[in-house]
């Protein structure tokens, strides 16, 4: 009897604890994701908008007279333009890519346009995996876009060595959208493992700019190169923030709304500690950018605000049930976002009439900012025993020293596996910014 009268009781724990669940994932939004990081600078934010711009323009079939330019253009003069790769040249291998040399920027830029959803060959790269197939470097990345920036880097190797001696002052940025963004950010890798094919390139030449990207290696690839790969995301976007393999996402892409929430209650009974753990769990690579536009509980956008961190805990955990979920992930609504956000910068250095000195000053201030807290991001994946990140070194190196930790072999492959033994939980510290 004593039993009979308890259930009650029973079922309205079950209910409250099912109720406060529901409040907290509906009211969870993307800007929480970001809230401890620091704000970027328009020194380090000003290349995303034009890389976002060269991307769109892959859509094009003829540069010279463009259908879908947004306002104000590409910003590409034609005769610049190296190259221009479509599906036939690239035998499905890879998406579809330009080349193009920035001399306004003096920068070579190699830019991959998204998925397809019309072509076969895109599907075949994201199919060709299950989560964390493919051991690199130390962990584990997606086999099919890996494949994709192997053979690509196979094709233009000599052209982009040709490049890169001919112009030894200019950088080489690798860039993408969606798929696109995780084929750059594996060749990117690759290009560092391989840099004698690349006329002995230095390392701090090489820059990748991952626009909403795939999540496509392990979390201590992720953290490990954070010096060379930068992701941008936008506000609620899913892609960098469901662990489900691209596979299954794009075969669900006609029910992706139940398939993101199915996912959102899965990983809710997920401990952080056991997500950190799991070796073969796919993260957003590098630094992360995220772009902020909208608040809790309010209607419209706001002027844009870029928050950037190396974080290791808290990296995107949890999908955002929100209507712009899907929206978020468009690269048009990224550029013109970023472009706003990238105004605002500007007219606020405008408005504080920073002297040309000065501004030096604050590039160098950032770059030593950003070395230290890539260093701190490394120690603190060791202190939370992701797995393999305890095989880095020391971190009381000098920081060319920790960078030059991964220039070793792209055939190598680590069989051992490092034991967890604790973990802790901690945000990630607020970031100052001259």
């Amino acid at each position: 009897m004593s039993i009979l009268c308890g259930l009650p009781l029973l079922e309205c724990v079950y209910c409250l604890a099912c109720a406060r669940w529901a409040w907290k994932r509906c009211l969870h939004s993307g800007s929480h994701d970001s809230e401890t990081w620091g704000i970027a600078t328009a020194e380090e934010f000003e290349p995303v908008p034009r890389l976002c711009r060269y991307i769109l323009s892959v859509y094009e079939d003829d540069i010279r007279h463009p259908l879908w330019e947004p306002p104000g253009g590409y910003g590409i003069n034609p005769d610049c333009l190296i190259m221009k790769r479509n599906y036939v040249d690239t035998f499905g291998r890879a998406p579809p890519y330009i080349l193009y040399l920035d001399h306004d920027h003096a920068d070579i830029v190699l830019a991959i346009r998204g998925l397809n959803l019309a072509k076969e060959s895109d599907y075949a790269v994201l199919l060709d995996n299950k989560l964390g197939k493919k051991k690199f470097d130390g962990g584990y990345v997606h086999n099919g876009l890996l494949k994709a920036a192997v053979s690509l880097l196979d094709e233009e190797c000599d052209v982009l060595k040709e490049l890169v001696e001919k112009h030894p002052n200019y950088t080489l940025t690798f860039t993408g959208h969606s798929l696109g963004s995780g084929v750059t950010a594996l060749l990117s890798m690759v290009a560092l493992q391989n840099r004698d094919r690349l006329g002995n390139i230095d390392r701090k030449r090489i820059r990748c700019y991952a626009i909403a990207p795939a999540r496509c290696m392990s979390l201590n690839l992720a953290v490990r190169y954070a010096d060379v790969i930068n992701s941008i995301v936008l506000q609620d976007d899913f892609l960098p923030r469901t662990a489900t393999p691209l596979e299954d996402i794009f075969k669900s892409l006609f029910c992706l709304p139940c398939l993101l929430c199915l996912r959102c209650m899965r990983d809710t009974f997920i401990s952080e500690e056991k997500m950190l753990r799991d070796p073969r769990r796919l993260y957003a690579p590098g630094r992360l950018y995220h772009i902020v536009e909208r608040k809790p509980f309010r209607c419209g956008r706001f002027p844009p605000v870029v928050r950037t961190a190396v974080p290791v805990d808290g990296r995107f955990e949890h999908i955002v049930l929100s209507c712009n979920a899907t929206s978020d992930h468009a690269i048009i609504w990224i550029e013109r976002e970023s472009q706003k956000a990238l105004e605002l910068m500007r007219e606020k250095d405008k408005v504080m009439e920073i002297p040309a000195k000065q501004k030096m000053e604050r590039q160098e201030t950032l770059a030593r900012e950003h070395s230290e807290e890539h260093k701190a991001a490394l120690q603190r994946a060791a202190t939370l025993s992701v797995p393999h990140a305890s095989n880095y070194g020391t971190f009381d190196d000098d920081e060319e020293d920790v960078s030059e930790h991964s220039d070793g072999s792209s055939g190598e492959e680590s069989t051992r596996e490092t034991a967890p033994s604790g973990s802790s939980n901690g945000q990630q510290s607020k970031g100052k910014r001259g």
